[in-house]
């Protein structure tokens, strides 16, 4: 039986890559947490930050669904959360033969999770085919895009944060 990967598997997978990338340093290890610091004054800028995320459920039915020329769009989440500046989540249908964009900078790292048909994955220069249980990992300041290779439409999620060692710009 070939293995499929559902909205019901994925979310443990994305949470497990999401949590290791987050407390891991370049080599692999654990860091240590920073000192604390006294927060900073609030100022106008700081006044009334953006809410933090809190712990939901996000059910695919629901989730409002973006026609565009390239295939389907579903917004998942957008928003600072406990622990990184902010947290996006997309749902991203391809049309086959058709590309995600144009190849583009990336500022922060981003996991693909590809659950159905085939994409291919464009970094800096590079190609490499990702069928439906494949997971793609761009690093930050890639040069990126993705290409439905195949014959039928291709899904994938798109997780991707900043924290405050992402590259501003």
């Amino acid at each position: 039986m070939k293995p499929t990967l559902s909205p019901r598997t994925i979310l443990p997978l994305v949470s497990v890559m999401f949590l290791a990338a987050i407390f891991a340093g370049g080599d692999g290890r654990a860091q240590a947490p920073a000192p604390a610091q006294a927060p900073p004054p609030p100022t106008a800028a700081t006044a009334s930050p953006e809410p933090k995320l809190g712990s939901t459920v996000f059910t695919l039915s629901q989730l409002p669904v973006e026609k565009r020329p390239n295939g389907v769009r579903r917004a998942v989440l957008d928003a600072p959360t406990a622990t990184v500046d902010r947290l996006h989540t997309h749902i991203t249908t391809l049309n086959p033969g058709e590309k995600s964009g144009e190849p583009r900078l990336h500022v922060q790292e981003e996991v693909i999770i590809v659950t159905e048909g085939t994409v291919t994955a464009h970094f800096d220069g590079q190609k490499r085919e990702a069928p439906a249980g494949s997971v793609i990992f761009f690093q930050s300041n890639a040069v990126t895009f993705l290409e439905n290779a195949g014959a039928k439409p291709a899904t994938y999620y798109v997780v991707y944060y900043h924290t405050p060692l992402t590259p501003k710009g």
